[in-house]
């Protein structure tokens, strides 16, 4: 039952994800506790009348859709944050000292380029590497941005200040005519799947749509969320790791990623058998599998809502160059929409 479903359909082009859109989502800066900028593109992006939206204390975005039978609700969610860094305090010699915001990977900081987010706009920055010339000379790596500043006070009079934010500056690649490289796919293509299957859906149950905040620093939004509903069923679209010695089965290209099991939650049986049984009718690709991390509907496992992690494969997880397939995409698409029609 458990081994991954695949079907001699591929289908997903370049014309059946809106790529626009994609790279817009990916290209706005939102870390965790900053996501309103996020959070707007999405709402323009969803064609609704605003009073159709709202927006929750804590940040979440929600947007309801009535079924066509009430005895049901769906709390689909995808996360608008994403890892950088928070500008701490600033050095006398203009350079600007950071704190990890998410799993940030160490080793690949070095020699970046990036943007810092003030409140009157955007600031370019770098973070610096050593040379090999100088290593032989004891020189180590200064974790810190460099926006070319000589001292504080010009720092200051470019409109940087503590508690601004900087992300990786985002740049993207088609690569081979179906997948899509770039910073943030984690989890803006969980956004954008959420937004594409809000329209044009003939959903049975009443379904929540909500876009999250603070996932990558321990779920906060989703927890928010689990305050104030009680679901029959919790969904979360989120990036699966892949290409590791656990999952050398899962790849890109092989479909959508049932999330079976991670380390915030265990995927509800009867739903996993459930969407299993889905793909196979409809003939979409599907792969399950393990992963870490955590998922923002495993916190309604303690309210007793069943769940389920639904993904694409990401390569390169929380790097500059995360990448997926936009074929997984669009049959990730196909898969929840057909859920939300018949469950």
């Amino acid at each position: 039952m458990f081994s991954s479903f695949s079907s001699s359909f591929s289908g997903g082009t370049l014309a059946d994800v809106n790529l626009e859109d994609l790279i817009a989502l990916c290209s706005i800066p939102g870390v965790s506790g900053r996501e309103e900028n996020v959070r707007n593109e999405i709402s323009k992006l969803l064609g609704v009348e605003n009073s159709q939206l709202k927006t929750d204390k804590i940040g979440n975005l929600l947007y309801e859709k009535p079924g066509s039978e009430s005895h049901k609700e769906i709390l689909l969610m995808a996360h608008m944050d994403e890892i950088g860094f928070y500008i701490t305090s600033v050095r006398e010699d203009g350079k600007l000292e950071v704190r990890n915001v998410g799993g940030i990977i160490e080793e690949a900081i070095q020699g970046s380029f990036v943007e810092i987010i003030t409140k009157d706009g955007v600031v370019p920055g770098v973070i610096g590497a050593v040379p090999p010339h100088l290593k032989a000379d004891g020189v180590n790596f200064d974790k810190v941005i460099d926006v070319g500043a000589r001292s504080k006070d010009e720092v200051l009079k470019l409109g940087i200040d503590v508690m601004d934010y900087a992300v990786f500056k985002k740049h993207h690649a088609i690569l081979n005519n179906d997948y899509i490289a770039m910073r943030s796919l984690d989890d803006r293509f969980g956004c954008y799947t959420l937004v594409e299957c809000s329209k044009e859906l003939s959903n049975k149950s009443r379904v929540i749509f909500a876009w999250t905040v603070q996932e990558e620093v321990g779920l906060r939004g989703a927890k928010a969320l689990a305050t104030n509903y009680s679901p029959d069923v919790a969904i979360a679209v989120d990036s699966f790791a892949c290409c590791s010695k656990q999952n050398k089965h899962i790849d890109l290209g092989k479909g959508p990623v049932i999330r079976a099991l991670d380390n915030s939650s265990i995927s509800d049986l009867k739903l996993v058998r459930f969407v299993l049984s889905l793909a196979k009718e409809n003939d979409i690709p599907v792969q399950i599998g393990a992963t870490g991390g955590g998922n923002d509907a495993s916190v309604f496992v303690e309210k007793g809502v069943p769940m389920i992690a639904l993904s694409v494969p990401v390569r390169y997880l929380h790097s500059q160059v995360e990448m997926i397939s936009l074929s997984d995409l669009w049959n990730l698409i196909r898969l929840l929409k057909k859920f939300l029609e018949v469950y």
